[in-house]
């Protein structure tokens, strides 16, 4: 067995090693065919890919091109669609304007009918009216020859009226000076109580106290003297005669601000008042009596002194016509 060994020789391993490269070059061969087919297979999807996206990069392109005119474009109609929506509206009121007018000029035609109706039927009233004229002148005419006899006797009796009325007058101003003369003859000749033209003059401070229109003990006793005079005066005057005795309340201007007398008016009124009121219970008829209260209007002296003030504060009394 050896000896057979021997005769073969070493192991010859190249034959082998060649088959198995050349083998494993056929697999690489084989690999790199399928690699460079998956490579070219690849390349190939890759452009057709690229491609589609290119085109599909084109198409949005394209539709966003679109899409804004297209929005321009509505833009412009809702643009247009207003101003349209305006003018539609100013038609409507120009429409509505012109019915107006129209319902206007029917209401005029009417009206100028009617009035042209009612000018026909003045016309014939004014004809009847010029002759009726024509007949009141006729009458007029007639009648001034009456009017001036009329008219002669009119003024004289105006005449005769003013003669009578200035004799009462005159002769309710004797009744007057005898009132106020026998006043001063009875009261005496006193500072505080005076005869000024035509008013016999009590200051108030004989009447009154200070902010208050509550006669005094003293008032009441001039005043009685007042009434008694008035009362036998007023017997002697004759009834045609119409008489009045009014008694006025004056004020100083210093203003007056009370609960009871917001104003120097108020104030003047109410004293006034108490005069009146009282020469009622006196017996005194109350038609022949008028108060009035002038506050601080009708100054006599209109200085700003005590004397002047104390002048103001007053009570007169007139007897005169109503």
């Amino acid at each position: 067995m050896a000896a057979r060994a021997r005769s073969r020789g070493p192991f010859d391993y190249w034959p082998g090693f060649v088959d198995v490269l050349s083998t494993l070059l056929l697999v690489i061969t084989f690999l790199l065919s399928i690699f460079m087919l998956g490579q070219f297979y690849l390349g190939q999807q890759l452009n057709n890919r690229d491609a589609t996206i290119n085109a599909l990069q084109a198409r949005i392109a394209e539709l966003a091109d679109q899409l804004g005119l297209a929005q321009k474009t509505e833009g412009d109609l809702k643009a247009e669609m207003d101003r349209l929506r305006a003018t539609l509206a100013e038609k409507d009121k120009e429409v509505a304007a012109a019915a107006a007018a129209k319902a206007e000029l029917e209401g005029k035609t009417v009206a100028l009918d009617s009035a042209e109706a009612q000018l026909a039927l003045l016309n014939q009233q004014v004809e009847q009216l010029r002759l009726q004229l024509l007949a009141l002148q006729e009458a007029l005419n007639a009648s001034e020859a009456k009017n001036k006899d009329a008219q002669v006797q009119i003024e004289d009796l105006g005449a005769r009226l003013n003669q009578l009325l200035a004799e009462k007058v005159k002769e309710l101003a004797d009744y007057r000076s005898e009132f106020f003369g026998r006043l001063k003859q009875i009261l005496g000749d006193r500072a505080d109580i005076r005869v000024e033209g035509d008013r016999f003059v009590f200051q108030s401070e004989v009447l009154f106290a200070v902010n208050s229109a509550e006669l005094s003990d003293q008032a009441r006793v001039d005043l009685s003297v007042l009434a008694d005079a008035l009362k036998e005066i007023s017997g002697a005057i004759p009834d045609d005669i119409d008489w009045i005795l009014r008694v006025d309340g004056h004020s100083d201007k210093r203003p007056i601000a009370t609960p009871q007398f917001p104003s120097n008016l108020e104030l003047s009124a109410a004293r006034a008042m108490s005069v009146v009121k009282f020469l009622i219970a006196m017996g005194v008829p109350a038609k022949r009596l008028a108060a009035t209260g002038f506050g601080d209007q009708r100054p006599l002296d209109p200085a700003d002194t005590p004397d002047a003030y104390s002048k103001n504060r007053r009570i007169e009394f007139k007897l005169t016509e109503p």
